[in-house]
């Protein structure tokens, strides 16, 4: 990997002459994004991690924090206990120069001797992921770093709307996907590509029948207006 998403929050924090990333996936087009948009405050964030930000509690982990907007709205505003962590070691950079107070390098399925009362999955929370397939994995590993009655609020959207409907109203899904929300996500930053990665969007039924297959509870906190949705799970 080239940490060209760390690169690009890197080169804003530090003014850098940061340019915009330009992502594409594997059922949309490319599309430029600012790099200031994961810098945004809490006033500019969509109300679903408003409301995620709104419910964190007690010792709260941060999962792929990125720049460290919602590490430092909980930091600063909340007066929580926060641990924020990614595979970026730019980012982390970053974070560190934001003013974050515990923010490191960490692979969260490496995560060890460590229990959280709240842990935040946002921007597309089971993204990392990848595939379906790892999704059991990766909910066993969240519910082993909860504390008695801790929370895991993770967010995603149901991208069925991103295919064609049929004359029977039915959806054109192409068959080579496992599951339709299993995406390759690509990035280009100031003329570098980095190599594709999988990405999971995960609709809510789904998400909901894995966390009880794993001994979790999950309820639906709320819905936004682009088919996304903030989840709540719990032991």
């Amino acid at each position: 990997m080239k940490d060209l998403f760390g690169k690009a929050i890197l080169d804003y924090q530090t003014n850098n002459k940061p340019e915009d990333l330009i992502t594409e996936t594997s059922i949309s087009e490319e599309d430029e994004m600012s790099v200031a948009y994961l810098f945004r405050g809490y006033t500019e964030m969509p109300k679903i991690e408003q409301k995620a930000l709104q419910l964190a509690k007690g010792k709260v982990l941060d999962v792929g924090c990125g720049a460290g907007s919602h590490s430092l709205t909980l930091q600063n505003d909340r007066q929580l206990d926060v641990t924020s962590i990614d595979i970026s070691e730019n980012a982390i950079q970053a974070c560190k120069l934001r003013g974050l107070k515990n923010a490191k390098v960490q692979d969260l399925m490496t995560l060890e001797n460590d229990k959280f009362d709240t842990i935040i999955v946002l921007m597309n929370g089971p993204g990392i992921c990848g595939k379906l397939k790892n999704l059991s994995k990766f909910l066993l590993k969240l519910k082993s770093l909860l504390n008695d009655g801790g929370q895991i609020l993770m967010d995603s959207s149901d991208i069925i709307y991103m295919f064609d409907e049929d004359e029977d109203g039915g959806k054109w899904i192409p068959t080579e996907n496992e599951y339709y929300g299993e995406t390759i996500f690509s990035i280009t930053y100031k003329g570098e590509k980095e190599k594709p990665l999988d990405w999971l969007f995960l609709d809510y039924n789904t998400l909901q029948n894995a966390a009880l297959a794993n001994g979790l509870q999950c309820e639906i906190l709320l819905e936004g207006e682009h088919y996304d949705y903030l989840a709540k799970l719990s032991i």
